[in-house]
This record gives structure tokens, C-alpha cells and sequence, in this order.
């Protein structure tokens, strides 16, 4: 009987450098729920080019808030599935009914309670936010991670809201603790 592999919930998945020319190159991915069902993921280094504030703006969401700025100010490519959607992932805070806690300090929402206050003092501390979602089917992120698709790591709230954006897949693969660049993606089996 073949073993399962644990949750990588709360994980991050670091894209290897085999993915050259493909939507996933160099991404670093936050796995939001990982079951029996499959898996869902936020790629959290991948800038849109679209700011938040307009992003409000044009929801009309903006009840004239302080501008939103710095690593949170941008509107990440979350992923392929839905990119019409948005999620937003963001601190631990109570009075959010429509958000999914993840762990103990991290959840996560499509509801527009959490964007209409950001910007003012009711905001998360930290939060990021995504249009679309990396999605598998049961057993495909297992099969990928046995072809030596990606690597995982623990996640940190500090490379999930702290890091530029484009420093975040660097830095992950540096915790590792060896360069990814050495890697073969052939996979080994004993």
C-alpha cells in the first residue's frame, strides 16, 4: 500500500529550476489547503502590474483610505486558475467571519469585508493580495513533487509578507540550505 504524504499546508512550494519557459518559472507558492481532495496554492512572487489602490478604485471599494504602499501596495498573479477571483491572504484578526484561518497566524478570504478597510486603521497588519489560484487534483502535487517539480519548506510569515516580491523565490531557495542551481531535475529512485 502506498504511503500518503503529509499536508504541506502552510508550506511553501519552491518552483525548480526545470521549469524554464512555463507559468510557474522561479515561483514560490503558499499551499493554502492540501487533503485527500488535492491542493490549492497562492503564487506569492509573480507582480501583476496592477496597484491595489486602482484595484479598489475600480471596485469601487475606496471610501477614501490612506494609500495602500510598499510590498502590499502591488496585486499579485496568484495563479492560473480563476484569475478573475481574488484572494487575499493576510494576519490573523478577529472579525472577519469570511476568512479561513490556515494556521495560527495566517488566513485567507475572497470576501470584499477585508478589502474594503484596507487602507484604514480596521486593515490586518500585513496582506497580500492575488488574482487567480494554483490548483491540483488528488494526487498531482504528489506525482509532481516526485518528478522533481518542486521543492517544499515550512513557511514563514516573514517571507510571505516581509520580502519584495521578486527577492522571495531567492530567499527560499537560500533557507535550503544548498545551491538549487546543482540540482538534477531527473529524479532518483532506490
Amino acid at each position: 500500500m502506498k504511503k500518503s504524504m503529509d499536508s504541506l499546508q502552510n508550506h511553501f512550494l519552491i518552483a525548480m529550476p526545470s521549469l524554464q519557459d512555463t507559468y510557474f518559472e522561479r515561483s514560490l507558492i503558499y499551499i493554502c489547503e492540501h487533503d485527500e481532495k488535492g491542493a490549492m496554492g497562492i503564487v506569492v512572487n509573480k507582480p501583476s502590474g496592477i496597484i491595489v489602490d486602482e484595484l479598489l478604485e475600480q471596485m469601487e471599494l475606496n471610501e477614501d483610505p490612506t494609500p495602500v504602499t510598499g510590498i502590499e501596495g502591488e496585486v499579485l498573479l496568484g495563479g492560473p486558475v480563476n484569475p478573475e477571483r481574488g484572494f487575499v491572504l493576510h494576519t490573523t484578526q478577529d472579525g472577519w467571519n469570511n476568512s479561513d484561518e490556515i494556521t495560527n497566524g495566517i488566513m485567507l478570504t475572497t470576501s470584499q469585508d477585508v478589502l474594503t478597510c484596507l487602507g484604514s486603521n480596521k486593515a490586518p497588519e500585513k496582506f497580500l493580495i492575488a488574482l487567480g489560484y494554483a490548483g491540483w487534483t488528488r494526487g498531482q502535487l504528489e506525482q509532481e513533487i516526485i518528478e522533481n517539480t518542486w521543492l517544499s519548506i515550512p513557511a514563514t510569515p516573514e517571507l510571505l509578507f516581509d520580502v519584495e516580491h521578486e527577492q522571495r523565490w531567492q530567499q527560499a531557495t537560500e533557507s535550503l540550505g544548498f545551491d538549487i542551481w546543482q540540482l538534477s531535475n531527473l529524479a532518483g529512485h532506490a
